[in-house]
């Protein structure tokens, strides 16, 4: 039997677990919006239309804040196209993703919907096709109380307190060449900071996130951070980085270590970020907005569902519908290992994205919502991980890997809530053949029982939820789980994702 041995104690904080890194993303994308969390006809649909078999997922999904309403779709948007009588909004080419925006969705109708899930507003500002005036606008739009052109116009069109959104991203992916309006780094770097001095001016308590690469495979990666950073350090709050991951070339191996690459990509920002502020003689430190980040089959993408044409402008059509498998989800819950693993730095995150679209809820229209198997290990982490992400010694054999080379095979990060007294160990076995049975020190949280256990794993890593079967896969309470003499032993299966919570 092959083991492993890490040690948890509360004594060895790596950060305080922001709220925020459980956040969400929903982009007027394929069908996000249209047929997914917006359908009148539904017999689940409320007053405003929204499906609530949606909107109880999505509260069970846990998201903190929502990122809206893109993504590549911002870089073309006219915000005021999406307020006001909808009879009166204009129907709008999307060049983002070549289909038809019908606005009948806009801000307004975006918060009813937050107010019904929970969750926070985070916006994004076009600084693709549009500057900082129309910046200022939107924030005039949300933010002031009254007594202006723009917040009496909010006002009018039905909402008389402010929205209050306190987070704003200063575009979107402005290093891709994909992006309408995409800029060189110092050019973006000086809109950004510009766009931000006057955001401030009129809202000094907004919290602003800057564009960093939207991968760290773009020829730009490092240089683009310090360059827009140097320009813009004293004026955000945060550099946003984007990740996605596919298996490739039935590589399966390098796939299930994709976490290998996140972390590598956190590390390297935030060693740019602190060149900047050593340079610049700053006291203050810029944090991570890792605000897209999931499993996508891109490939998939530019083969299948993209679409062309000068007369082919659907709306809502089917497009980045992955679904998902165990080993993406396994995968799915490394990556956030990764995250929390980094909760000095990460403070916010934004999975990429909630329904349809890449997502963990897939909805059919007139008929089911159900549960993708990357639903699960989000659910619950952003349920069991309270209070400080904790630094862990971690003793495990290692597996080759073609993209990575030598990797752990068991990956793990626990956190500590010093206030209820409880704790919780998140773990994976990125083995394809052999269980691994990991004995866990838990002596420096004291005398601890196990509350509860998850596993999700299935002899078919490539077991999905579909719409035929859409519980065909589920996490299931560890059997193997013992715990005595202050040590926590638990067998995790080959291909696995697993959560234990303590107290």
């Amino acid at each position: 039997m092959t083991t492993a041995r890490l040690t948890v104690d509360p004594h060895f904080a790596v950060g305080r677990i922001d709220r925020r890194v459980f956040g969400g993303f929903v982009e007027h994308l394929g069908r996000h919006v249209y047929d997914g969390i917006y359908e009148p006809g539904h017999e689940s649909a409320d007053a405003e239309g929204f499906r609530s078999d949606v909107v109880e997922l999505v509260k069970e999904l846990g998201v903190s804040t929502i990122r809206y309403p893109g993504g590549n779709f911002v870089s073309g948007f006219r915000w005021e196209d999406s307020v006001g009588p909808r009879e009166e909004r204009p129907r709008r080419l999307d060049l983002a993703w070549h289909s038809t925006e019908t606005n009948e969705v806009g801000l307004h109708e975006f918060q009813g919907w937050l107010d019904k899930v929970g969750s926070d507003l985070m916006l994004a500002v076009n600084l693709g096709t549009r500057g900082t005036l129309e910046a200022l606008d939107l924030l005039e739009y949300t933010n002031i109380a009254g007594g202006t052109a723009l917040s009496q116009r909010r006002i009018d069109n039905g909402r008389t307190d402010a929205f209050g959104v306190k987070m704003w991203c200063l575009g979107n992916e402005m290093d891709g060449p994909w992006q309408l309006g995409h800029r060189s780094a110092d050019d973006y770097g000086k809109i950004a900071s510009q766009t931000a001095k006057a955001m401030r001016q009129l809202d000094p308590s907004v919290e602003l996130v800057v564009c960093g690469s939207s991968s760290a495979h773009m020829p730009t990666f490092g240089e683009w951070e310090r360059v827009v950073l140097t320009h813009a350090y004293d004026d955000v709050d945060y550099i946003s980085c984007h990740a996605y991951y596919e298996e490739r070339d039935g590589d399966l191996d390098s796939f299930l270590a994709s976490a290998v690459d996140m972390d590598h990509f956190i590390e390297s920002v935030v060693a740019t970020a602190d060149h900047v502020k050593a340079v610049n003689g700053s006291s203050k430190s810029i944090n991570i907005s890792f605000d897209e980040w999931n499993v996508w089959y891109i490939e998939r993408f530019h083969g299948v569902d993209k679409i062309e044409g000068i007369d082919n402008w659907p709306v809502a059509p089917r497009l980045l519908e992955d679904v998902y498998s165990v080993a993406d989800a396994v995968v799915f819950g490394n990556l956030m290992i990764s995250l929390l693993k980094h909760s000095d730095r990460v403070t916010s995150a934004s999975l990429a994205q909630l329904v349809n679209v890449i997502a963990p809820i897939m909805t059919e229209p007139g008929g089911i919502a159900w549960r993708q198997t990357t639903f699960f290990p989000f659910s619950i982490t952003s349920r069991l991980a309270q209070g400080e992400a904790l630094e862990l010694k971690l003793d495990a054999p290692t597996y080759s890997t073609k993209a990575y080379g030598e990797v752990p095979l068991v990956d793990a990060v626990a956190t500590h809530d010093a206030e209820t007294g409880r704790s919780a160990v998140f773990l994976v076995n990125r083995s394809q053949t052999e269980a691994i049975t990991v004995t866990v020190d838990v002596s420096g949280l004291g005398d601890v029982a196990v509350l509860e256990s998850h596993t999700l794993t299935d002899d078919d890593v490539y077991a999905k939820n579909t719409l035929e079967q859409p519980e065909r896969v589920a996490p299931s309470a560890n059997e193997s789980i013992s715990i005595a003499g202050g040590e926590l032993t638990i067998t995790l299966p080959p291909v696995s994702w697993s959560a234990v919570s303590l107290g």
